[in-house]
């Protein structure tokens, strides 16, 4: 995908453009840094996937549509992407401390079905989210259950460096003997207290975290392999490290993932990772924040918490909420509530509005300066570590511009699309007269405020002048009531 073609061609042979620098925030040195792969135009990413024992909410997906974001600026700047995402289908556990059951076990159990069954129905369902959201999927899926032998082979490697120990529950990472472990995290170890993180019971240090785990009761569990070991499962955070180095070498470009696999996950994949190659594991690391409800992070017990799905049956459309999403940074938190969600609703029906009002003809007066100009602003945004709210400022004031002719506001915004992943390219022109429409949106103003008296009179009228509406789950469909001939 190379949006700015013109662009990128004066780019390359160095006429006219000064290239703007791609830079990326990497958590590792909490600071912005230009970004360089560690091959020519080659970028090698690893995301952090779901563990499927159920549905993915709103705050999880937001932690997706980052790195889509990422992937198409990186495009943008001429790379070549290889995309790897994980799903994780055994050895999470309810708690991060190496303890409780087995998440996707405990799922099956519930619904009284087969483990892999649920992994698979939950992971459909999430690529059928990512599919309404407009996410690019990644290059490969890659499943826990599908990788146990690259997962024993990097544990084998660990414990011949003498990494590992034993306990009577499985095979630990001792952390002791990393000496960077808390360099991601920037863990104030000797202040983190035994319980606060992890429980002691007989492990060497507080921070020490599985990598395989021994089968409480053999031939209970739907999921257990032979180790060298003894029968069991691994452990959550050995899959990552297996699975990315496999497809993406020893060291590669970026890893993505939420904030909160910042001191656990993501710093016990650089310890086993590094103690296993003796090399540096990944580049970039890049972290999305939190979606928020009330400034706290959403959770069932918080609220705030909805499927894709379930917003749908409110009437929002799954690009609503992607909009939504671009209306702030990516590693600042966004509050979330149905009122802002209706907000990012509206614009993005007014940006359509826009675009079909936008003559795609021959006009004259084209300013290719202007459309230059432009073009390298949107470029310095989202060059900017992925500034999409003032890249979505840029794409409104090419909508509001003066000057600019209508084929070119319309060209630019479609351009741009190519990065804000709106689908606005899809846009048809409605055959609905404006003034209809209008009476459609008074309506739904009404049934949202629950004034239903005033709502079925918009109605009834709508249905005299000879329009029929239909409310069904992704909003209202209007159509034209066909007359008998005289």
């Amino acid at each position: 995908m190379n949006i700015f073609g013109a662009l990128n061609e004066v780019f390359y042979n160095d006429i006219l453009f000064v290239y703007m620098d791609l830079r990326l925030y990497n958590t590792l040195t909490r600071k912005k840094e230009i970004f360089r792969p560690l091959k020519n135009k080659q970028v090698g990413i690893y995301t952090c996937g779901p563990t499927v024992y159920w549905y993915q909410h709103i705050g999880n997906l937001r932690s997706y549509i980052f790195p889509d974001i990422l992937k198409r600026v990186l495009s943008l700047n001429g790379f070549k992407i290889k995309h790897v995402m994980n799903i994780t289908d055994v050895g999470q556990l309810t708690s991060n401390a190496d303890e409780g059951e087995d998440k996707i076990e405990k799922a099956a159990a519930e619904e009284g079905k087969k483990a892999k069954d649920i992994a698979d129905y939950y992971w459909q369902i999430f690529r059928d989210d990512f599919k309404k959201l407009n996410i690019i999927e990644p290059d490969i899926w890659t499943k826990a259950t599908e990788h146990i032998k690259e997962q024993i082979e990097l544990i084998k490697k660990l414990e011949e460096k003498g990494y590992t120990y034993k306990t009577d529950d499985g095979i630990y990472f001792d952390t002791g003997k990393f000496k960077d472990y808390a360099k991601l995290a920037k863990l104030q170890i000797e202040g983190l207290e035994a319980g606060k993180r992890t429980e002691m019971r007989d492990k060497k240090n507080k921070t020490d975290f599985a990598l395989w785990k021994f089968s409480d009761k053999p031939g209970k569990r739907q999921q257990e392999w032979q180790s060298p070991w003894g029968l069991g499962f691994p452990g959550w955070h050995i899959e990552c490290s297996a699975m990315s180095m496999k497809y993406l070498g020893d060291s590669f470009d970026i890893h993505t993932g939420g904030i909160d696999h910042i001191p656990i996950h993501h710093t016990n994949e650089i310890a086993q990772s590094e103690a296993a190659t003796g090399k540096k594991f990944v580049n970039f690391w890049m972290h999305g924040a939190f979606l928020v409800f009330k400034g706290k992070k959403i959770s069932k017990s918080k609220g705030g918490l909805y499927t894709i799905a379930e917003l749908e049956e409110k009437g929002f459309s799954p690009l609503a909420f992607r909009y939504f999403t671009l209306t702030a940074h990516y590693r600042a938190s966004l509050d979330f509530s149905l009122e802002n969600l209706g907000a990012a609703q509206n614009a993005l029906e007014n940006l359509k509005q826009t675009i079909l009002e936008l003559k795609n003809d021959n006009e004259t007066g084209a300013d290719p300066a202007m459309t230059r100009q432009m073009e390298e602003k949107f470029l310095e945004a989202v060059n900017d570590d992925l500034n999409m709210p003032k890249a979505l400022a840029i794409l409104w004031e090419v909508a509001r511009h003066k000057k600019l002719p209508y084929f070119q506001k319309r060209e630019l915004i479609l351009k741009f699309d190519e990065i804000f992943g709106l689908g606005l390219k899809e846009i048809k022109a409605s055959s609905v007269p404006t003034e209809i429409i209008s009476l459609v949106e008074q309506r739904k103003i009404l049934r949202k405020e629950k004034k239903w008296q005033e709502a079925d009179e918009i109605r009834q009228k709508l249905e005299k002048i000879g329009w029929m509406i239909k409310d069904n789950n992704t909003g209202t469909e209007i159509t034209k009531i066909k007359q008998d001939n005289p």
